[in-house]
């Protein structure tokens, strides 16, 4: 179980139909330069080529073709403001406006005649991430991107498929939440995300389950000890986190917002004890603000460097960034970068 939403930052693509069967991209840098990449035939795409950050958009069409799209050829622009390396999803922003730009070109965008739905289009964007990027990735990312809405949390059942827009509106409460980019990025961070999925599935496998959501909490303190000791932490931390998940849910269907600080934290001590994907920035960053006034604190995306959100009281915004930013100094490391994020809509098409 996974309770996301998405963030107003936005990567933008721009499509301009081919019929030559070739891919053409160039992206916008924060330089003000277009960096582009070779021109691609799009039937000779295959993972390992390209390489970097072509790989992304790439990776999409040689999903959607290999999933029966007929897709025509095309120019694609970037451009976007989401942070890159901040544990914000970035790649998947990109992989998701170019999924529904490809598709658009085609005559088969989400919803259309002949379309596929969203929940089709994430699992195609997976593919993209897991086989031609190569990155080990799971559908939370790229559902957010794509079936967030505004003012609401998207509660999805990463199993079933089935999902729940439930309302979140922080403000409502006197609350917002607050983003603290690290800029911190641990060379380790993919190796050690692969390492613990390896582990969390030999651990599903020598308890003979399907995976460890069908393990229960109370279950834990007979099912653990017959496990590798290594592995114990990463089933306690699963177990747990979809506890934690289903109750928040509870929690924003009944608005009590004064109630979810104490899940969040305990969220961060789980993933930093259990999990052991925090570090020091990410740490420093929720200890910092919860000393500062926040009511809870969690790092967020897949650990070993990124960005970390506070849920913090609107009247003491101003205060609680200014002693993160002096916590961070005082240990002599980069300011982060804050900002507050708004429950917004995921991917769509501007006219």
């Amino acid at each position: 179980f996974v309770l996301p939403c998405a963030l107003p930052h936005r990567t933008a693509v721009a499509v301009r139909p081919r019929d030559d069967g070739n891919l053409a991209i160039a992206t916008l840098g924060s330089d003000g330069r277009l960096h582009t990449s070779p021109v691609l035939s799009l039937a000779r795409l295959q993972p390992g080529d390209p390489t970097g950050w072509a790989a992304y958009p790439a990776g999409v069409a040689w999903a959607l073709r290999g999933a029966g799209f007929a897709l025509p050829g095309a120019d694609l622009l970037i451009v976007g403001e989401v942070p890159t390396g901040a544990g914000l999803s970035s790649s998947h922003a990109l992989e998701c406006a170019t999924a529904l730009a490809l598709l658009d070109t085609a005559g088969r965008a989400p919803g259309a005649t002949g379309g596929p739905g969203l929940a089709e289009t994430a699992r195609r964007v997976q593919r993209a991430e897991n086989d031609f990027a190569g990155a080990p990735t799971g559908l939370l990312d790229q559902t957010a991107s794509l079936r967030c809405t505004e003012a609401h949390a998207l509660f999805f059942d990463v199993r079933s498929g089935a999902a729940e827009q439930i309302p979140f509106a922080p403000l409502s409460a006197g609350l917002e939440l607050l983003v603290i980019d690290t800029r911190a990025k641990h060379s380790h961070s993919e190796s050690g995300y692969g390492d613990r999925r390896r582990g969390c599935e030999r651990a599903a496998e020598l308890l003979g389950v399907k995976a460890l959501r069908d393990v229960s909490q109370s279950d834990l303190d007979t099912n653990l000890p017959s496990l590798p000791e290594d592995l114990r932490p990463l089933v306690r931390h699963v177990v747990t986190e979809n506890a934690r998940v289903l109750a928040t849910v509870e929690l924003l269907r009944a608005g009590r917002y004064d109630e979810l600080g104490e899940i969040l934290t305990a969220s961060h001590v789980s993933l930093r004890d259990d999990y052991r994907v925090s570090c020091r920035e990410l740490d420093l960053a929720v200890d910092a603000s919860l000393e500062a006034g926040a009511s809870g604190a969690r790092m967020i995306g897949g650990g070993f460097g990124g960005s970390a959100i506070a849920l913090i009281p609107t009247e003491h915004r101003t205060s609680i960034e200014r002693h993160v930013l002096d916590a961070f100094e005082r240990h002599t490391l980069t300011a982060p970068r804050l900002f507050t994020a708004v429950p917004s809509a995921g991917a769509g098409r501007d006219r």
